[in-house]
């Protein structure tokens, strides 16, 4: 037998659980993803490349697999990067 009540006569569940776990897992998603640990940078160019000449000398690329993740040339001959490596050499 089918009810023929309205809908708004039945409570809504509760949220609050789920809104807090989606919180908790998008806050730990934007903390760390994957193994490396990353970076960014946005600086002029000059800058932008002693930077990174500075990480592959302090992480050699061989044990930190270090490289440049990403990089975008910003109005202002502004260069915005994104440095990646693993937290320790093996």
């Amino acid at each position: 037998m089918i009810s023929r009540a309205p809908r708004s006569q039945f409570p809504k569940p509760p949220l609050d659980g789920l809104r807090k776990r989606l919180k908790q897992s998008r806050e730990d998603a934007s903390q760390q993803r994957g193994a490396f640990v990353r970076e960014s940078f946005k600086l002029p160019r000059v800058a932008a490349r002693e930077k990174a000449k500075e990480w592959f000398a302090q992480y050699p690329k061989a044990a930190y697999w270090t490289e440049i993740e990403s990089w975008y040339e910003r109005p202002g001959d502004i260069i915005e990067f994104t440095m990646r490596r693993l937290p320790n050499a093996d």
